[in-house]
């Protein structure tokens, strides 16, 4: 128990020294340390499942997510360990809204991940409900890309067409000849029984066009299967542009692409925003919480005996400084006294010696002036 206390107070940011000695504030800290623990532990969480669905592997995933939350769980720690209690309380809200406003931002990068992860399934029925919509597009927009299959496919329409009527003709000779035989009255017939002068005539006027049919059927068929030869190649090439698209479609599950399926949801389903907003709002709540602890908190001893330290090492830092002050000035008076006087010698000195010179030079010309 004494190991996990002495974690949380690490996390808290606060003074071991000074909590030992205010033991009415260990609880307090506990909750802050706690709090920024499980924070910067969420937002490993949050930013592991992010970078798994950007890399898609699960080493680079863990190594990164740790990092993240290391580093959220480090900012935390200063943002709480940085404020102080002092007896203005605008003083003290004054400090604290750039760190709220960091807590905010924090909370917002750290709740994304995991409202995709809450409403993974959501999300991943709408994924493939959009690579469907992606498919047929793009299979429309390749059918577009390649004319000549439909321009083909009306050719071989057109010659099916033509076998088509040259059939009908066939079977309605077929039929005059039928009615020619069995002696029906039509207005195309005799209407007598038997195979006569008519008869013959129809029979000879269906051999013929049982033989166009038949050459017709011959030769269009070859045309049709060059045709469909030609577009089987076509559709191959379809085919291959649509399989170097494919992958772009199957890939579309991305981070980005998760977002916007989620902000596309959420403008579709009033639970689902309402949910998002609450999600978003309990982390913000989470993530200010250390903040709004040591704000709305009274002042307590260890606020007390932390201003005693500064103040302290404020008092000894002006004692210093007053004495280090002194003791240059001290250096530099010393210095200009001992400085000026020996100027002062050296200047007398220098006076004598030219003195004695010149009087030395002096009497020198009068000696040969007497001379």
């Amino acid at each position: 128990m004494k190991n996990f206390t002495r974690f949380f107070w690490f996390c808290s940011g606060a003074n071991f020294s000074l909590l030992k000695r205010s033991p009415t504030e260990s609880n307090k800290y506990i909750g802050i340390g706690a709090t920024v623990f499980f924070t910067g532990v969420l937002a490993a969480l949050a930013a592991g499942y992010a970078l798994f669905t950007v890399f898609q592997s699960i080493w680079p995933a863990i190594f990164f997510g740790l990092l993240w939350g290391l580093m959220i769980f480090n900012l935390d720690r200063f943002i709480v360990s940085s404020m102080r209690k002092r007896e203005k309380a605008w003083a003290e809200w004054k400090l604290a809204i750039p760190r709220l406003v960091l807590a905010v931002l924090l909370a917002l990068v750290i709740s994304k991940p995991l409202e995709l992860k809450m409403f993974e399934r959501e999300i991943d029925r709408k994924i493939d409900e959009k690579r469907t919509e992606f498919i047929t597009e793009s299979k429309l927009n390749l059918a577009k890309g390649f004319p000549e299959i439909q321009e083909l496919e009306a050719k071989i329409d057109t010659l099916k067409s033509e076998v088509a009527t040259s059939e009908e003709f066939r079977n309605k000779v077929q039929l005059e000849y039928d009615a020619e035989r069995f002696g029906e009255k039509t207005a195309g017939t005799s209407g007598v029984v038997g195979l006569g002068t008519n008869a013959k005539k129809k029979e000879q006027q269906l051999d013929a066009a049982q033989v166009t049919l038949d050459e017709l059927r011959l030769r269009n068929q070859v045309r049709i299967d060059t045709l469909e030869a030609q577009i089987r190649e076509f559709i191959a090439l379809r085919q291959l542009e649509f399989e170097k698209q494919q992958p772009g479609i199957e890939g579309f599950d991305g981070l980005a692409a998760r977002m916007e399926v989620l902000d596309a949801l959420t403008k579709e389903s009033s639970a689902m925003a309402m949910a998002n907003v609450f999600i978003m709002l309990l982390f913000i709540a989470i993530e200010t919480a250390p903040i709004f602890v040591k704000l709305i908190s009274p002042r307590g001893p260890y606020d007390e005996y932390l201003e005693l330290h500064e103040d302290k090492v404020r008092l000894f830092k002006g004692e210093k400084w007053t004495f280090a002050k002194g003791e240059s000035e001290a250096r530099v008076g010393y210095f200009q006294d001992t400085h000026f006087y020996a100027t002062d010698l050296q200047k007398e000195k220098t006076n004598r010696k030219n003195k004695a010179q010149t009087e030395s030079e002096i009497s020198e010309i009068e000696e040969r002036f007497r001379g």
